[in-house]
Formats: structure tokens, C-alpha cells, sequence
């Protein structure tokens, strides 16, 4: 159900988008995915988060939380989910040791709802073409975050 909301949300290209790239090869992150139901109980929209890491100029790796896709179905727009589903990613993260989020958005959404950025991710690299501006992190220190890098799937 949720692949075919996101063919819908997006369309059955989507995997060929540098987002699917920065993620290859992982699991979502199953306590920080969530799935939205309308009010007959049937998938209106759905969240997924990913393990990856900012892979520095010095070769270390900064382990991040990539949130997204964020897909609600288009009939179903505009009546809050996605701004649910997003709260309820972020709010599940563990308060005591938070990872940097990292996505690829819309700045004036998701910087007044939720606190992302773009200038801490000036010099980031992704695996694909992208939008700069479009690339947004959340992180409770920004100063501990690499200024340079290469955003890829994290293999722990």
C-alpha cells in the first residue's frame, strides 16, 4: 500500500531521484516511519526516515536521520497529514542523543514548521543532481555539523 501512495504521491519514476541514491541499500528506520489513516481507516499519506551519513572531507562519517519521503495522497491534501506525519517523525527521535535530520524540501515549508536549514548544507555533495537550495537539515547544534562533505547511505 505504501509504494503504490508513493507511485501515486510522486509517480513510478521516483526511484530514479537522488534521494533514493543517498539511501540505496538501507532499511527505513521502522520507529520513525509513520502511516497516516483517513477517517475510513484507509492509507491517506506515509512517512519514512533512513540511516545516513555525511561522509566528511577527512573521510569520517556523521551519522544523520534522512526524513522522507513525505507522500499523502493527493485527494487527501491539504487537511493536515503531512504536517502530522513530519511531528510525529521528528518527536520520536530520542531527545537525549538527537541525530542531525537531513532532507531534501521545500525551505519555506519546512524551515518555519520544523526548524530545517539550508545554509549549514552549503557544501554538501549528494550521489545525483539536486537543487542546493532544496537540501535542509535539522540538527540541536549546527556547529558540530561538517561544512563539507558527500551524503550517502549509512552502513554501521
Amino acid at each position: 500500500m505504501i509504494e503504490t501512495l508513493l507511485d501515486t504521491a510522486f509517480e513510478p519514476e521516483r526511484h530514479q531521484r537522488t534521494a533514493y541514491k543517498v539511501r540505496e541499500g538501507t532499511e527505513w528506520l521502522e520507529a520513525l516511519s509513520f502511516a497516516a489513516l483517513d477517517e475510513n481507516e484507509l492509507l491517506a499519506g506515509t512517512i519514512q526516515c533512513w540511516p545516513v551519513a555525511l561522509t566528511d572531507e577527512a573521510g569520517r562519517r556523521h551519522p544523520m536521520i534522512m526524513v522522507g519521503p513525505v507522500a499523502v495522497l493527493p485527494s487527501q491534501q491539504g487537511r493536515g497529514y503531512g504536517q502530522a506525519l513530519v511531528t510525529a517523525s521528528l518527536t520520536a527521535i530520542d531527545p537525549r542523543a538527537p541525530l542531525p535530520q537531513v532532507m531534501i524540501g521545500d525551505l519555506d515549508y519546512y524551515g518555519r514548521f520544523f526548524g530545517f536549514a539550508n545554509t549549514p548544507t552549503a557544501g554538501w555533495q549528494l550521489p545525483g543532481p539536486f537543487e542546493h537550495h532544496r537540501l535542509l537539515v535539522r540538527s540541536a547544534n549546527p556547529a558540530i555539523l561538517p561544512t563539507q562533505g558527500m551524503l550517502g547511505p549509512w552502513r554501521g
